[in-house]
């Protein structure tokens, strides 16, 4: 069955959410909302903008992207993308199909198959799993440059080791400004900016993850 949302104005959405194996990655969760509705708010505008989106999941957060005027990458695990490529189908018109790309990343392991170009680089329930977090900041680093602007939204557990990747590892890389918080559900939107001493991935490699 086909589920209708309505979480911003600008168009009605839809996504599949029948396919048991894919869990929850394939419902729009409340940060992908959270970062959607910033968007909105913001009036922010991809217009123009060479776009990539980490972990896709649902897809939700790169197609309102696409309908903004970007041109996005949308990249996620091989087993997630035809659901990914579903919901492009369902929700984006043909005219805007060439806007949307999907293919596979694994943070770490082949980043270096894109190209550092990305204008912005967005980002929802993707700080999860600390083993994960030296390829994500790997990624990150390869992805962008000084003039990337990089959108991150996460939601906070009882017992996470999140803080160590937005207080010790992030900071040692990029500008760090947080423009947007859910308090009632503890989701937080982050807009990051490469330091200009940090260009390509190298800086990652030698990033230790200690849990305190």
């Amino acid at each position: 069955p086909i589920s209708h949302f309505h979480p911003i104005s600008l168009n009605t959405l839809t996504y599949q959410k029948s396919i048991s194996t894919l869990k929850m990655w394939m419902h729009p969760t409340s940060t992908a909302l959270t970062l959607c509705e910033y968007f909105e708010r913001e009036k922010i505008s991809f217009a123009g903008k060479k776009v990539i989106e980490l972990g896709s999941g649902s897809g939700i957060v790169g197609i309102l992207a696409v309908l903004l005027g970007g041109d996005v990458t949308f990249t996620d695990r091989t087993f997630i993308l035809k659901q990914i490529e579903h919901n492009i189908v369902a929700n984006i018109p043909s005219s805007c199909k060439g806007s949307a790309k999907v293919c596979a990343l694994s943070w770490g392991e082949d980043q270096t198959k894109f190209l550092s170009e990305y204008d912005v680089i967005l980002g929802s329930d993707i700080v999860y799993c600390l083993s994960s977090y030296p390829s994500l900041l790997k990624t990150l680093l390869h992805l962008s440059q000084p003039e990337t602007t990089i959108y991150i939204a996460w939601q906070m557990w009882p017992r996470n080791t999140y803080n160590i990747f937005f207080r010790d590892m992030l900071p040692k890389h990029f500008h760090l400004q947080l423009v947007d918080e859910n308090i009632n559900e503890y989701i937080y939107v982050y807009k990051l900016t490469k330091k200009q001493s940090f260009v390509g991935d190298q800086p990652a490699d030698s990033v230790d993850v200690v849990v305190v």
